[in-house]
């Protein structure tokens, strides 16, 4: 099955964003394939009473959404910086009251910053978010493990794509695109497209991606790892020997490439 909208056709379908803190993107099953979050830009191709088929915007993927998920919102002027905030509908700090969970890599168009509170774009609420949790959304981040290290301890989930839950692919996905670097979402796709390879005698530094079948890993410094893996089940660092040995012996074969974005 084609997992992604072709770059030739991606001018295609209605614009929409993502105006919940997560919307899952699922197959024709309803199982979850990859996560969109809030401020994601997404092109509607077919739309249903309850869901729309159509494909994020920043990687093409395909899926369907459900369609309290969408909404107008205008382009983003900040993104999420923190490796997680929330919104509220109230601007200060002593106010008890329900919150929403922002990710790392959430995009918002933000209206007015006043008192360190950023009042938030949204179709149907008022909401605001910590200013000091926010970048512009302009500025890239310079180093893609610097991103990566927000997330140690981050659950993994598979398809996840969030400080809340997250997958190795989409652990590489939210490090190099916070860093402007255009990325695709499934760990095959990567092992292909992103970046160049590197032959196997090649020294690896910092950033450089190591993929086995079905898995990718990110070197941080000095032979040491950065990934979400269900070993862990958790985003965690591991030497790179240590990983190669036990991926082997658990029967998931050897590495199979290695780029460098």
């Amino acid at each position: 099955m084609t997992r992604r909208q072709p770059i030739e056709r991606r001018s295609e379908g209605t614009p929409q964003r993502v105006v919940t803190p997560l919307a899952p993107l699922l197959d024709g099953h309803g199982n979850r394939q990859r996560e969109l979050l809030f401020g994601a830009a997404f092109r509607i191709l077919a739309r249903e009473t309850e869901r729309s088929w159509g494909f994020a915007a920043a990687d093409g993927y395909l899926g369907w959404i459900e369609n309290d998920a969408l909404g107008e919102l205008p382009a983003p002027t900040h993104r999420v910086a923190a490796s997680r905030t929330y919104a509220k509908a109230t601007p200060k700090l002593k106010v008890t009251e329900p919150v929403a969970n922002l990710s790392l890599g959430s995009l918002i168009h933000v209206t007015e910053i006043e008192n360190g509170w950023a009042k938030a774009a949204h179709p149907l609420l008022s909401i605001y978010v910590p200013a000091q949790h926010l970048a512009p959304a302009e500025l890239p981040e310079p180093d893609p493990i610097a991103v990566a290290e927000r997330f140690l301890g981050t659950p993994y989930l598979w398809g996840g794509n969030s400080a809340f839950g997250i997958d190795c692919s989409g652990l590489v996905q939210a490090a190099c695109v916070a860093c402007g670097i255009e990325c695709p979402g499934d760990s095959d796709m990567q092992a292909a497209e992103l970046g160049r390879p590197l032959p196997a005698d090649a020294p690896l530094q910092r950033g450089d991606l190591v993929f086995w079948e079905g898995h990718v890993a990110m070197l941080a410094d000095d032979g040491m790892l950065i990934h979400a893996n269900a070993h862990h089940m958790a985003v965690a660092q591991e030497p790179l020997a240590d990983a190669v040995s036990r991926i082997t012996a658990q029967g998931d074969g050897p590495v199979t490439a290695r780029r460098r974005p």
